[in-house]
Formats: structure tokens, C-alpha cells, sequence
């Protein structure tokens, strides 16, 4: 199933942040991570990462770097600041109320739910 746009763009800061955490990583790098470490249910393509990844580093809560390739290119690598992780530990504890509220919204309180 494809999430839908609007509640990507929610998320999508929290992922990024989260991932970053364990370690720094290009835009390419980062975009498979998501896809892979949310099980092929997130996906974040160059139009939504690249202006996500500039937002995040105008805010001060990720870095990127430049580094030389071994074929001679240029690689930005991005990383989590101290002021993003400050952001991600705020971040985690409101989605994780969010999650029990919609839960309980949706009857859902304490089970667990299977794939469908």
C-alpha cells in the first residue's frame, strides 16, 4: 500500500533523523535505508529528499559534508547534529502519544496488528 503524500511529509523528518543517527549517509545511501528499514512501506524519492535533506540542514538539525570519491567525485554526506538529536528525542515521544491516541481512536489499544 502507498502512503499517502500528506502523511509521508509528516513522518519523513522523524525517518531521516532517526537513520542519520546511526550514521552519516549520502542522499542516495539514506533513500534505500528508508525504503529497506521501513520494510518497502516508506519511500522517499529525490523530489521529496533533497528539498527534506535542505530543510533539515536549515534548521540546524542535520550536516552535510562533501567528500572525495576514490573515482574522483564528490559525494554530500549528511549527519546529525546535537540540536537534531535533541529533535528526534522530542519528536519520537509525540509520535509514539500519537500512535496510542489513534490507537485507541481506532479500537486498537493494546493488540497488536496483523498484516494485511
Amino acid at each position: 500500500m502507498k502512503i499517502e503524500r500528506e502523511l509521508l511529509k509528516g513522518v519523513a523528518p522523524v525517518v531521516v533523523l532517526e537513520i542519520l543517527s546511526q550514521g552519516s549517509m549520502y542522499g542516495y545511501e539514506l533513500s534505500k535505508a528508508v525504503t529497506q528499514r521501513s520494510g518497502d512501506i516508506l519511500s522517499l524519492g529525490r523530489g521529496t529528499l533533497y528539498p527534506l535533506l535542505y530543510n533539515l540542514e536549515s534548521k540546524g538539525w542535520i550536516e552535510g559534508n562533501w567528500q572525495d570519491q576514490e573515482n574522483g567525485r564528490k559525494r554530500r554526506y549528511y549527519e546529525i547534529t546535537d540540536k537534531g538529536r535533541g529533535h528526534l528525542v522530542a519528536s519520537k515521544q509525540q509520535w509514539q502519544q500519537l500512535q496510542e491516541g489513534v490507537n485507541l481512536v481506532f479500537g486498537l489499544a493494546g493488540r497488536v496488528v496483523p498484516n494485511t
